[in-house]
This record gives C-alpha cells, structure tokens and sequence, in this order.
C-alpha cells in the first residue's frame, strides 16, 4: 500500500509460504517498479508487520539488487496496545 492506503501490488502464495517469502516473490516479480520507484524517490520505508525479519528480508532482495541496501528501510509496526482496544 501506498501511504494513502491505496494497493499498489497483490501476491497470493500457498498457505506454507513465509510473509518474508511472499514479500520477496513479490518485490521480484515488480523489480522494474521498484528500481523505478527507488529512484525516483531516494529512499522508501516499507512498514511490516510482526510476521516479517526485515533482515532476512533485505539480505535476500541484496542478492538480485545490491543497491537496496541504500535506497530501502523496513520499519516494524508498533505492537498494539489495550488502550487502543475497544472494551
């Protein structure tokens, strides 16, 4: 999604495929995108839930693209509170 929300990709996957191999099948499948994008805009955050290591991640994504390691940034989503929940 992009920061306002809207989709900008899907990839479906078979239910024993990993969040982190699912994300790296989709970020192959768009690298024209993604270079594209990269540069462009310098540098891109891509916000991940719990289920994801963005280390693996970026470790693997260096492999097909060296220059990543300069141009994206993974950040963890903050854990949810009990404030925020509805009682």
């Amino acid at each position: 999604m992009d920061s306002l929300g809207f989709p900008l990709f899907t990839h479906c996957t078979k239910a024993n495929i990993s969040d982190d191999v699912g994300l790296i099948e989709m970020f192959k499948q768009s690298l024209d995108y993604f270079r594209e994008k990269l540069r462009e805009s310098g540098k891109t955050t891509i916000l991940l839930d719990k289920g994801y290591h963005p280390e693996r991640i970026r470790k693997e994504l260096e492999k097909f693209y060296p220059e990543i390691r300069d141009k994206l940034q993974f950040e963890l989503s903050a854990k949810p509170s009990k404030e925020g929940s509805p009682r």
